[in-house]
């Protein structure tokens, strides 16, 4: 089956259009509610997350789940009612909280009032970690600087491997990888309060390098057509090229899912989300390097007049001395 990428380019857009729009109002929603466009972690803003297990080797001490409105009640009588709260496992007899910054009297004074209402919680399962507002800080600074630095060094080796053109629109296909991806997590910051921490960073760089290898595949096979055809117009161009590879794009990807679902399913709550930060932004990927760079490219090409132009000429080396 041979498809015709060209042809239908408008559906490719409107799909990627009307799913960015929708992460985009839901960071304006984020925005005014919490004040960040996406829901950030422990990791960015400071305070603690304490994580405690029922101990099920006392009797009767875990015939029944955590319920979360207990949770909430408790938190609320200690004054820590905007905590987020998760009941974890498969049982629910596991609790995570963020919350504040807390001394140690008031984490004390904490577990004792969730004990009163839960169970005994075993000592060996307790963890408690303690962020600081300006590391928080520091993380999300020198996260942000890794993606700017790994967007502009694509962008150069791009330029100088292709073509300016190449390179411009393999960087919006990336931006659109990083837009979806994000704008999915501000969904589900809005809908279940899933955060994103330092894992979420280390995704989004994972996910430019995933898809701008995809994009360098295509680019490569558009510069081999056009050297073997270069009477034939950019469209068909794009065309043979994105179909040629498109077993292979799509065959990485798939490959590559499998693990990550696994890692979503049973890697636990600490890769949980990284796994589906992965999963979004791989098929966003292969998805923007079929469908976005390399039509934009043939559109740009065709509108500047270089249609049936495109041979990049190698430099002429004189044999005059």
């Amino acid at each position: 089956m041979k498809l015709n990428i060209i042809k239908q380019r408008s559906l490719w857009w409107t799909i990627s259009a009307g799913v960015i729009l929708a992460g985009l109002i839901s960071m304006v929603i984020s925005t005014n509610q919490i004040g960040t466009p996406l829901r950030p972690g422990l990791d960015f803003v400071g305070g603690t997350r304490l994580q405690f297990e029922l101990d099920c080797t006392k009797p009767e001490n875990c015939t029944q789940p955590i319920d979360s409105g207990t949770v909430r009640e408790v938190m609320t009588e200690q004054g820590l009612g905007n905590s987020s709260i998760q009941v974890l496992g498969e049982k629910k007899q596991a609790l995570s909280i963020r919350t504040q910054a807390l001394e140690v009297e008031q984490r004390t004074q904490l577990q004792t009032a969730l004990s009163e209402k839960l169970g005994d919680f075993n000592p060996r399962a307790t963890q408690i970690d303690i962020v600081g507002p300006t590391l928080g800080r520091e993380l999300f600074a020198e996260g942000l600087l890794a993606l700017i630095i790994s967007f502009a060094g694509i962008l150069i080796y791009l330029t100088f491997r292709f073509q300016f053109d190449y390179a411009f629109f393999a960087f919006i296909a990336l931006f659109h990888d990083v837009l979806v991806t994000a704008g999915i997590f501000s969904i589900l910051g809005l809908v279940q309060r899933v955060e994103v921490d330092s894992l979420f960073v280390v995704a989004l760089l994972t996910i430019i390098g995933f898809s701008v290898n995809d994009t360098v595949v295509i680019y490569d096979r558009v510069r081999e057509v056009i050297k073997l055809h270069p009477e034939q117009h950019i469209n068909q161009v794009v065309d043979d090229a994105v179909n040629q590879t498109l077993t292979r794009s799509i065959n990485t990807t798939l490959t590559t899912l499998l693990p990550l679902s696994a890692i979503l399913l049973f890697g636990g709550e600490t890769l949980k989300y990284f796994a589906l930060a992965l999963i979004i932004g791989f098929i966003a990927g292969a998805y923007s390097s079929i469908f976005i760079a390399s039509t934009l490219l043939a559109l740009w090409r065709e509108r500047t007049g270089k249609a049936h132009f495109m041979v990049e000429q190698e430099p002429e080396i004189s044999d005059e001395i």
